[in-house]
């Protein structure tokens, strides 16, 4: 890069231009400087000086440019989708294809409740990692939940990600960004809520005199931990009555943006569970008696005056009855994952196998299985262990003393 002075004197009055080459095809670039009329001329050979080196450093960092150039950036940057844009026309359009409707619903809560509020209006290639870190800050100071925060968080890595791949943005400001921690005030539950043997025995017995309904229902979960949406979608062809087992191949779901509807299971995969012959038994009493008063090709129907008897049982059902169910026996904290997480954690405390378990489960890898029930599958080692000490143990054979 070079440059060079030229003096000129027009209608009486002196000024100079400085002119910098860039080399190439650029054009080159020029500044006028007018000195006071009362300097030197050795005070104006100093400043020249300096003007066209201060001139040459602007040029070489960029800080001046072409007029033809200055267009061509604002086109460019017309161009950029804010952050809101992007994710309206691009991000979520993605996501939906390959996502579930609860998933994308809190997806679009995210985006709709915290992103696009505080970062939307901004060009996407112009949100910093300052500027997320000052979200999810001002959300843990207003005291949100861990989990609404780790959202957030990751909506917002999914964005950059997906932007910075593109070639829409030139570097990934969530690289520099922390998983947001816990609070220090905030209970962190380092392991799934679930009954005792006994709990669940009191459960059990206080089911007897309950609607068959609801018998059938309660019993289902705690027999198979299936997920109460999982059961609100069971048809009557699922049922296999001659194996004692049911097909999960629907989850029914609710949101207040789609209304209730079906969707595919959590895994995405079809899987066959076995289920206590009683069980099945009753199943067979339930079916008879929905045959005789309104057929339905849905295991668990809608009641009362309001409910469709034809239609499936509306997944937030469950819950609510459980709720009455638990205030009239005395149970606490009665709620159908509650019942699932009793399921395994009890199976795994007892020896049933980890891979087992996540199959039934309908978890899609077994670690998900680990990581929540860590300390039943701890317990269940332990007594393994001590099935091996106990084979090891002093029979009265003959010790072995050395020669």
């Amino acid at each position: 890069m070079a440059g060079c002075i030229t003096r000129y004197d027009r209608n009486g009055r002196r000024f100079y231009e400085f002119q910098v080459r860039r080399g190439g095809e650029l054009p080159r670039l020029t500044k006028r400087w007018y000195p006071p009329e009362n300097w030197s001329e050795k005070a104006i050979e100093r400043e020249r000086l300096k003007q066209l080196a201060e001139f040459e450093r602007q040029v070489m960092a960029g800080e001046i440019i072409s007029r033809a150039e200055k267009k061509e950036q604002r086109q460019k940057l017309a161009l950029i989708p804010t952050l809101k844009e992007y994710g309206e026309s691009v991000f979520m359009p993605a996501k939906t294809i390959t996502m579930s409707e609860n998933s994308r619903y809190s997806y679009q809560g995210a985006l709709d409740n915290w992103i696009y509020p505080a970062l939307g209006k901004m060009k996407i290639s112009d949100v910093t990692q300052r500027d997320i870190s000052a979200l999810l800050l001002s959300m843990q100071k207003k005291r949100k939940a861990q989990a609404t925060c780790v959202k957030v968080y990751t909506v917002l890595k999914g964005i950059f990600k997906m932007a910075y791949i593109s070639d829409v943005i030139s570097q990934n400001p969530m690289e520099k960004v922390e998983r947001p921690k816990p609070r220090k005030d905030e209970i962190k539950q380092t392991e799934p809520e679930s009954f005792t043997v006994d709990e669940m025995r009191k459960i059990l017995s206080c089911l007897a005199g309950e609607p068959l309904k609801w018998q059938v229902y309660l019993r289902l979960i705690i027999d198979t931990g299936l997920r109460r949406g999982e059961l609100c979608a069971l048809r009557w062809k699922d049922v296999d009555f001659d194996q004692n087992t049911i097909s999960v191949a629907g989850n029914l779901c609710y949101n207040a943006q789609a209304g209730t509807y079906l969707d595919t299971p959590k895994s995405r995969q079809l899987r066959t569970v076995d289920v206590d012959p009683e069980i099945m038994a009753m199943l067979k009493t339930l079916k008879a008696e929905q045959k005789n008063i309104c057929p339905s090709i849905w295991v668990f129907t809608q009641g009362g005056h309001a409910g469709d008897p034809k239609k499936p049982m509306h997944p937030q059902t469950p819950g609510r009855y459980m709720s009455k169910f638990a205030a009239k026996y005395g149970i606490n904290h009665l709620h159908p994952h509650k019942l699932r997480h009793s399921f395994a954690s009890i199976a795994i405390t007892n020896g049933a196998d980890i891979a087992s378990i996540s199959e039934k489960l309908g978890h899609a890898d077994k670690s998900t299985t680990l990581r929540l029930y860590t300390h039943a599958s701890q317990e269940s080692m332990r007594r393994a262990s001590q099935v091996f000490r106990d084979v090891l143990k002093d029979d009265g054979t003959e010790v072995c003393a050395p020669k």
